[in-house]
């Protein structure tokens, strides 16, 4: 939006205003006649084109306004100042022309980033409020547009220079607790819950971006006890809550859930959590529904429980397709990655919901990612990582996960590979992941060992694995080319060997498989090595012990 058409907006609303403030109808203004009623209407003449006057230099002279709205103040706190007999209000009384050109002034010293002036007429703005001159609408409409103007100011301070320097910073938190103060329901000048609770929610949320911790912690305790949740600690009864309570509740509770998200506090992030999920009634917002279940996800993610984080990412992305967020995309990237975690057979994408986004320039790349992963294209998988197609690794969360995905994939890829094969090289398996360090295969092995998902041992000397033969399942030989040692062909068990010097891998590789079962040649000479590595052993066990006794020999016959 322009700032012309903002200020076509505005122009709406200070009608509204006028309308408010004046209750009066045009049958009412016939009725009278007199000179008092004349010279009233005169005034507010003069003040309605002072104002407006004043609004028509902000575009071509920033001092000039500045002055014009001034201008307008004084001339009304004179005009009140008549209708009161002459008595002298020092300049404290205010009128609704007053409001509107104190929010202009407001503007005016946020956009020149004149934090002291700012400060200074948004006292003057609060007792004007507290002043009762202006309806409890306007002052709703009013104050929201103000904090939000505030907080822009501060985001844009913050874009522009890296990080919001001090003085925006204090502006901002002066003015949501002198607003938090007026409109306390018990303790304030102007009580509105209503608006108290919207200050404290725009305020908690503006200290979460500032990252001010202890600050947001006593906003969230203040909120939670006038939600009527005992001693600000959230442990209430929130299924007995009305509509409107348990609304507010889930708004506190996003709160709290993107605080200790940061803090990586997992107990308290599960507890607030569990505590969001069993609200019942109200109406939250389609946005802090998805929020909390955005974060859910991620908890359940570091705790592993990737199946959990599935289901919860798949309620946020519908819960920001609702809002019409495009939040949607991100939890649609977290989805499929926690279902590739998962190591399900199930493609995300075909469900009903997903489906629409299957050809999104941002999800394609994660779309072929998926199809790469349930192919066991290892080559590919990695490939669109490496690339960083559709900018996957730029989302620091995929990130942090990156290795736990890598890892899935190569340990699909070598169960795959191993099916066939009793006796395999170390360096063949890791041909068959894209040419990983044998060290990361040996360790995949040892880990489906330990899971029981793979019976075998590991020879580190030769770097081989030899599988264990399944009970049940009769072992054949497979019989090797004679000419020129060629590949070697699986038994009609399907059962074979692979080395680093035999025939032929599983990918057609002539240097990695060598025929044959523990009768087999090759199986018969690591028997022999093992053999004669014991052998040597033993002889210098034996030299050892002859050697010590000659030498004590020696010191006795001196």
């Amino acid at each position: 939006m322009s700032d012309e058409e903002s200020y076509e907006y505005e122009y709406d609303d200070d009608e509204d205003e006028q309308m408010g403030g004046d209750g009066g109808s045009d049958e009412e203004e016939f009725d009278y006649t007199d000179d008092d009623q004349s010279n009233h209407d005169e005034g507010e003449v003069a003040l309605e084109n002072a104002y407006y006057n004043a609004k028509g230099l902000r575009e071509t002279d920033l001092t000039g306004a500045e002055e014009a709205f001034l201008g307008v103040i004084t001339l009304e706190q004179g005009e009140l100042a008549k209708e009161s007999g002459g008595e002298d209000t020092h300049g404290t009384k205010f009128g609704p022309w007053s409001y509107k050109s104190i929010k202009q002034l407001i503007k005016l010293h946020l956009a020149s980033n004149n934090t002291s002036k700012a400060m200074e007429q948004y006292n003057q703005l609060l007792l004007c409020v507290a002043g009762g001159v202006v309806s409890p609408n306007a002052i709703e409409k009013g104050v929201n547009s103000m904090l939000e103007r505030v907080s822009a100011s501060l985001n844009q301070s913050n874009s522009a220079s890296g990080a919001a320097d001090d003085a925006s910073k204090e502006l901002a938190s002066n003015i949501y607790e002198k607003t938090a103060q007026m409109f306390h329901p018990q303790t304030g000048q102007c009580p509105n819950e209503r608006l108290w609770f919207k200050t404290l929610l725009k305020f908690g949320q503006l200290l979460y971006e500032m990252n001010e911790a202890a600050k947001l912690q006593l906003v969230i305790r203040d909120l939670l006890r006038g939600s009527g949740q005992q001693d600000g600690a959230g442990g209430g009864d929130t299924s007995a809550a009305t509509a409107s309570g348990s609304t507010n509740l889930m708004e506190i509770y996003a709160l709290q859930i993107q605080l200790y998200s940061r803090q990586k506090d997992n107990k308290k992030l599960r507890e607030i959590f569990d505590k969001a999920m069993r609200v019942q009634g109200g109406i939250p917002h389609p946005r802090t529904l998805a929020l909390i279940q955005e974060l859910g996800g991620k908890m359940h993610m570091q705790n592993r429980e990737f199946d959990a984080a599935g289901k919860t990412f798949f309620q946020a992305f519908k819960s920001y397709d609702e809002a019409g967020d495009s939040a949607r995309l991100r939890c649609l990237k977290y989805l499929v990655l926690s279902s590739m975690l998962h190591a399900s057979s199930i493609n995300p994408f075909d469900s009903q919901e997903a489906r629409p986004y299957r050809d999104d320039p941002e999800i394609v790349s994660m779309t072929n990612l998926v199809q790469a992963f349930h192919n066991n294209e290892i080559k590919k998988f990695e490939g669109i990582l490496r690339r960083n197609e559709g900018k996957i690794m730029d989302d620091e969360f995929v990130r942090e996960h990156l290795a736990d995905l890598l890892r899935t994939i190569r340990t699909q890829v070598l169960l795959k590979v191993l099916g066939p094969y009793e006796c395999i090289s170390l360096k063949a398996i890791a041909r068959e992941l894209n040419g990983i360090p044998t060290q990361d295969v040996e360790s995949l092995l040892v880990a489906l060992i330990l899971d029981g998902r793979l019976k075998g041992r590991i020879d580190q000397v030769a770097g081989v694995l030899h599988k264990s033969p399944e009970k049940g399942v009769p072992t054949a030989s497979v019989s090797s080319s004679a000419a020129g040692g060629g590949a070697s062909a699986p038994s009609a068990s399907g059962s074979t060997s692979a080395t680093e010097s035999g025939g032929a891998s599983a990918s057609g590789s002539s240097s990695d498989v060598v025929g044959g079962s523990t009768s087999s040649i090759e199986m018969r000479n690591y028997e022999a090595v093992d053999t004669l590595a014991s052998a040597l052993e033993n002889l210098t066990a034996a030299v050892t012990s002859v050697s010590g006794m000659g030498k004590s020999s020696s010191l006795r016959v001196m």
